[in-house]
């Protein structure tokens, strides 16, 4: 992979902690100067530590550092997990030389065990300081069953914006099923910062379902350090939502034993709810999942998973349905067609068209077919 530089004033350090295996499991991400902070986090109510204790450090919308420990969630721990999430902070605090409620925690990883402190301890007391500008090491050190790094790059005026991200399984969105850091070296107060990336999460994160789970550990922050001075609101939002697209499609397409990536968009709602819901619908139904996994263009299951909405404004009679841009419903295709289509849904994107004729609204979503590797990948997890 290209090396990804950090925009200015950033600045890492990975390594092996022996929390579960020889990869690198730690990553701390530090920056030069304290940053106005946004962050969001999972709606669970079997929430972790880390996530109590990062929504306290950023309450205040700033930050200057962000640590995390892949490969153990550090859920369900009771007063131990949460007596280990606030020395993390504390020990990540003093390697980043800042104050550790200006730290953000993240963990994820194997649920119901404490982290092996005393090799978290031995590893944190080793480092001299964090000099790496690559991201990728970064996005590395946070896999998970990830099969590869993900990260992002955009400009926005003056400044760079560069996102990472892991996810592969457990992902339904309730905030944003995964972990995700994005900084830059944009200026900008930390109200407005909070504002445009929650409406850019709502659009991304929010959008994509791997297999309708949601996670414990949900975390996506964002940090500004200001060092490129300020720039237009709407070039800022314009970086922040193509940054964090582009690793939303990343996730999607790394899903749990995934061959592809299917778009759902959904076109012609009274409400962008009514069609976020109508879109998770189709995208979350294991009959649609796997007729995509096996490029079968059985546009019945679209219909019957818009049905399931229960939605009284929904009138069969008026939805159309599409796979790549041709229509399958209410114009029935030809054999040639599904000839066509059947290639079409053989590569490894698939968009799925359903226009509601309700009103102007519309939302996408994004997903991933279903293959016997999911299984696979999930029975043996912790074994």
């Amino acid at each position: 992979m290209t090396t990804i530089s950090f925009p200015r004033g950033f600045r890492a350090h990975t390594g092996n902690a022996g929390v579960k295996d020889t990869t690198h499991d730690v990553a701390l991400l530090v920056s030069d100067v304290p940053c106005a902070a946004a962050a969001v986090f999972t709606k669970s109510r079997f929430v972790g530590p880390s996530v109590t204790l990062s929504r306290r450090h950023v309450a205040d919308g700033r930050l200057q550092a962000c640590v995390v420990v892949s490969k153990n969630a550090n859920v369900a721990t009771g007063a131990i997990g949460e007596s280990n999430a606030a020395e993390l902070a504390e020990l990540a605090a003093r390697a980043a030389g800042c104050a550790p409620e200006d730290v953000l925690v993240a963990s994820t990883g194997v649920i119901g065990r404490p982290y092996p402190m005393d090799r978290i301890r031995a590893h944190f007391a080793a480092i001299d300081g964090c000099e790496g500008t690559d991201a990728t090491g970064v996005a590395e050190a946070i896999m998970t069953t990830d099969t590869r790094p993900k990260i992002a790059v955009a400009e926005a005026g003056a400044a760079r914006i560069v996102g990472l991200a892991k996810g592969s399984g457990m992902i339904e969105p309730d905030m944003a099923t995964l972990i995700a850091l994005v900084v830059t070296d944009a200026a900008v107060d930390p109200a407005g910062l909070d504002r445009v990336f929650r409406d850019v999460v709502d659009r991304t994160f929010n959008s994509l379902s791997i297999d309708t789970d949601t996670s414990t550990s949900d975390t996506a922050a964002v940090l500004a350090n200001g060092l490129a001075g300020p720039v237009a609101a709407d070039e800022l939002a314009a970086g922040l939502e193509a940054v964090c697209l582009d690793l939303t499609r990343q996730l999607a397409l790394d899903g749990e034993g995934a061959n592809k990536l299917i778009v759902v968009d959904v076109t012609g709602a009274a409400t962008a709810e009514q069609a976020r819901r109508v879109g998770k619908l189709v995208v979350n139904s294991p009959l649609v999942k796997t007729a995509v996994h096996g490029a079968d263009p059985n546009w019945g299951r679209v219909a019957m998973a818009v049905g399931k909405s229960h939605d009284p404004s929904i009138d069969q009679d008026k939805v159309t349905i599409t796979f790549g841009g041709d229509e399958v419903y209410p114009r029935l295709p030809d054999a040639n067609t599904l000839r066509a289509l059947e290639c079409y849904m053989a590569g490894d994107e698939v968009h799925i068209g359903i226009d509601l004729a309700l009103g102007s609204c519309r939302w996408a979503v994004y997903g991933c077919d279903l293959s016997d590797g999911y299984v696979r990948i999930n029975a043996d997890y912790t074994t």
